[in-house]
């Protein structure tokens, strides 16, 4: 861990709280992106004697003694290039080298990867499948593996895939979409991927699993682990801390001082829901409107546990590949147990749906999202299962330029009217597994239509899409829209390939 993340975050020294209290600057990641230009002890001790003197200038204090983070690349736009020649030459613009040296709270990596563009200059974990689909297609089989062995990395420094390389992501993960990574490399380098992995998966396995023995009672839970009532066990997302998180500091304690209450367990919520990859949307609501309700510990995900289904289907696949009997009958049992609770725990019959279940309250959250979709691209669903799943995301979620990402309007930009590249890719996947070529298809016509329209105006692709109204951006959340765009590129040309 970079020595000076002890400065700027465990400390909580009073300059950091300073300079995000006083919100110094207008997005409070920018300040944990910056570097100290000297020793931080030696720069702290020289804030604390000077800050009380007149005339003394917070901003113009942070200028002389940290180097600014780069300012955010303009190279993305197109320059008149046809789209797909843009999106292949946009890999290397979107490359970055690690300098092999500590730099403030960026974890270093031991090959190059590939940021997601904007304000974000560091590698997202789950970002980075839907990005390698494109690698796939513009043949960057090498990049795809310097994702891959990046990764595998981190879990080997710290048992887990970090939400991204910066120290300050430490204490969560995003979701696990490393098995599906590890399959898509194989798919280009051959089945021995799976083999070379396997410690990695099963390291990411157990950080996810952590505390199952500790679990007695239904309802009892731990870290990311959580035993129902029938005592099957499910999992949830968690983050090992309960304070405001770095990169959004000064949001955080607002949201904590009007939510009321205990700040800490809010804290952990906001944390949670950072972990989802959903930060934020009215899923996490206990309300369905207001973030001050946010509840996400206590639910269990319908994404989140079809994703874990499918990293224990796959080790199931390499140690039937290794013949190993105790583990083969293990992990059989493992996803059955498991594809079982999915089922008895997030569908709802009367609707039709997939949907979260809070443990605490025995039910079902029934907010529809494209969570759902999970179900039938990791084959859960049966077949009557995902004609209604597709009756309903046909008849509510289905827009002119897309799919919503829930049916509600409350601001926050994994609601609608937005639409994001990753659940896209899902639903079509998913849909077209079970037979439903023709929505389908309208998905994909859809989708790649509204990222064609906004680039032939801009120049470029971006992070999320307004698919209710193709003529507006897209908006809501914490930061504005953001340009690049790596899971947005990767999920176009993927379409590119599809009949």
């Amino acid at each position: 861990m970079p020595q000076q993340d002890l400065f700027f975050i465990d400390s909580l020294a009073s300059l950091y709280r300073d300079v995000q209290t006083q919100e110094v600057f207008a997005d409070s990641k920018y300040f944990v992106d910056c570097i100290p230009n000297g020793d931080p002890v030696a720069i702290i001790n020289r804030y604390e004697k000077e800050k009380g003197q007149t005339g003394f200038n917070l901003k113009s204090f942070v200028t002389e003694h940290f180097i600014f983070p780069p300012k955010i690349d303009t190279h993305y736009t197109s320059a008149n290039k046809p789209i797909l020649q843009h999106l292949n030459d946009l890999w290397d613009t979107l490359a970055r080298k690690s300098s092999g040296l500590e730099e403030g709270t960026l974890i270093t990596l031991p090959y190059t990867y590939l940021v997601p563009g904007g304000r974000f200059r560091e590698v997202y974990y789950w970002d980075s499948y839907f990005t390698m689909l494109g690698l796939q297609v513009s043949k960057r089989t090498g990049l795809m593996q310097n994702i891959v062995a990046n990764f595998a990395y981190l879990i080997d420094a710290f048992g887990h895939i970090p939400n991204a390389n910066r120290s300050y992501y430490l204490s969560r993960s995003q979701p696990p979409f490393f098995t599906l990574m590890v399959e898509l490399l194989a798919e280009e380098k051959g089945e021995n991927i799976l083999l070379q992995y396997l410690p990695q998966i099963e390291k990411e396995y157990a950080f996810w699993m952590d505390g199952e023995e500790m679990l007695n009672a239904a309802g009892d839970a731990y870290r990311r682990v959580v035993k129902l009532h029938d005592g099957s066990i499910l999992n949830r997302y968690w983050d090992d801390k309960d304070e405001p998180r770095p990169e959004a500091y000064a949001e955080d304690r607002h949201m904590a001082k009007e939510a009321g209450g205990t700040a800490g367990i809010v804290y952990r919520h906001i944390r949670a829901a950072a972990e989802s990859g959903w930060d934020f949307s009215s899923r996490w609501f206990k309300d369905g409107q207001k973030m001050t309700t946010i509840q996400t510990t206590d639910l269990i995900p319908v994404d989140l546990n079809c994703l874990l289904l499918h990293v224990e289907e796959t080790l199931l696949k390499i140690y039937t590949l290794q013949k190993i009997p105790a583990l083969i009958e293990a992990f059989r049992q493992k996803k059955l147990d498991r594809k079982k609770a999915i089922q008895q725990y997030c569908w709802n019959e009367s609707k039709g749906f997939y949907f979260d279940y809070n443990f605490k309250d025995s039910a079902t959250t029934d907010r529809f999202t494209l969570a759902a979709l999970y179900p039938l691209f990791f084959s859960v669903a049966d077949s009557e299962q995902a004609q209604e799943v597709a009756h309903v995301t046909e008849e509510k979620f289905l827009q002119p330029g897309g799919l919503l990402t829930t049916i509600y309007k409350t601001g926050q930009q994994w609601d609608a009217p937005n639409g994001w590249a990753p659940l896209q890719w899902i639903a079509y996947k998913g849909l077209k597994q079970y037979g439903h070529t023709r929505l389908a298809g309208e998905i994909k016509s859809r989708w790649m239509a509204s990222n064609e329209k906004v680039y032939a105006e801009t120049g470029k692709m971006m992070e999320k899409y307004n698919v209710a109204d193709t003529g507006i951006n897209a908006g809501g959340g914490e930061y504005p829209n953001q340009d690049g765009f790596g899971w947005s590129n990767g999920v176009y040309l993927a379409f590119t390939l599809e009949n």
